[in-house]
């Protein structure tokens, strides 16, 4: 069930936090609890996986710093993704509910896909300075 723009989960009456801002008694008897800031990805065909990301932006070296730990370059909003380069970029994990794979291959997540020995606390970085978790993408041939 949905509210807005929060997923609502059926709880079991055993529950004992019944707090009106966090719980809901449906129509059907039983009683919901809403989560905000969720969301539910899924690899099945949807038409959404096939909108194409508008890329409008040039690469500039000066603006797109290479990580020093891996050979790609950081990317931090993903409405700024170049349109012109064909390299590996590590891009915010908000890249997921864009993503489409007509355009992209995701490589990996920065930590499961740099060796260990070469990540700054446990990320790809930037003048020794790691970066939130990023996702490493790559634009698809034609794309």
């Amino acid at each position: 069930m949905r509210f807005g723009l929060v997923i609502a989960f059926r709880i079991p009456d055993t529950y004992t936090k019944w707090d009106e801002k966090e719980t809901q008694k449906m129509n059907d008897g039983h009683h919901y609890a809403r989560v905000p800031a969720i969301s539910v990805f899924t690899n099945l065909d949807i038409k959404k996986h096939h909108e194409k990301l508008i890329l409008w932006k040039n690469y500039i070296p000066e603006e797109y710093p290479k990580y020093n730990n891996y050979d790609a370059i950081n990317v931090d909003k993903v409405s700024e993704i170049p349109c012109d380069y064909d390299g590996v970029m590590g891009v915010p994990i908000t890249f997921l509910d864009k993503y489409n794979p007509d355009q992209f291959e995701i490589i990996g997540l920065d930590r499961y896909t740099v060796p260990k020995e070469f990540l700054v606390g446990g990320r790809v970085a930037i003048n020794g300075k790691p970066k939130y978790a990023r996702i490493l993408i790559r634009k698809k041939a034609g794309a």
